[in-house]
């Protein structure tokens, strides 16, 4: 909404965290419509060319490879692993990935199968206690035309889900609001994590 509260012409010509200006898009050339945009640099991974990433560089193979904190994961397995999602739904939208690049769930051997239940069942009973949500969204995208981001490396997603969570923004404003920095919310669910 243009002008109102919040708007992003209150914050034009301050540079946010990143260093990035936010800049009112009523002032520049072209049409008006109805969105607001978040500007979104770091998803062109997702969309150069057209393709999803190769094996060498799927970020599910490259985020064990990091450090936890750098790569979001909030606990390491065995056979697979937990991580934040970096474009979340909801904060605390978690995923549970195998080590082994693998596109789909008919794929994976039994101890990940089992790994990956067991993984999604700590994370949901975490994710009660650290966010006190009142549900889950629990599902994988199998394959490009399912609408999985990146196709070729099985993830399951974990979205917690509060009775309070709906709000106009996402109607009216096209804007998913996020309470918490991603760093936040992953050092509140690791630390919450049991050891093994």
């Amino acid at each position: 909404m243009p002008g109102g509260p919040g708007s992003a012409s209150d914050f034009a010509g301050t540079p946010d965290f990143d260093g990035v200006e936010i800049t009112d898009s009523s002032t520049m050339a072209g049409v008006p419509d109805e969105f607001q945009r978040l500007w979104t640099p770091h998803r062109m991974v997702y969309i150069q060319s057209g393709t999803q990433p190769g094996a060498d560089e799927c970020p599910f193979c490259i985020a064990p490879t990091l450090d936890d904190e750098q790569s979001l994961i909030v606990a390491r397995g065995t056979h697979a692993y937990v991580l934040l999602n970096l474009f979340p739904y909801n904060s605390g939208h978690l995923l549970v990935c195998p080590y082994r690049h693998i596109s789909l769930y008919d794929e994976a051997s039994p101890e990940e199968t089992a790994e990956i239940a067991s993984l999604t069942q700590t994370a949901m009973r975490v994710l009660r206690t650290v966010s006190r949500c009142d549900g889950y969204n629990l599902g994988m995208n199998q394959g490009r035309v399912a609408g999985a981001g990146i196709a070729d490396h099985l993830h399951q997603h974990i979205v917690p889900r509060w009775a309070t969570d709906a709000n106009f923004f996402p109607i009216i404003a096209k804007t998913k609001a996020l309470p918490q920095l991603l760093g936040e919310v992953r050092a509140s669910i690791a630390a919450a994590w049991p050891v093994a």
